[in-house]
């Protein structure tokens, strides 16, 4: 399984430490979405910023098709 993390809500206004939180995710811009590995490191990650991000988990499969469209 993975992750995909989506930044709903700006980190402005939030402490210095959840904004390296987002940043560690890979997230620069809201609305925009990463694929995560689900793993307890990132999990603890999304839980210290649940109020900014929306997760859902995704399918192996699903990561490698999404990676192809892009390069493609």
């Amino acid at each position: 399984m993975a992750l995909k993390i989506t930044l709903v809500r700006s980190p402005i206004g939030y402490s210095k430490r959840q904004k390296r939180t987002v940043e560690a995710l890979g997230l620069r811009r809201l609305h925009q979405s990463v694929i995560q590995p689900d793993n307890p490191a990132i999990r603890g990650m999304v839980r210290k910023i649940s109020h900014l991000v929306t997760v859902e988990e995704v399918a192996e499969n699903a990561v490698t098709e999404e990676a192809a469209n892009v390069s493609a």
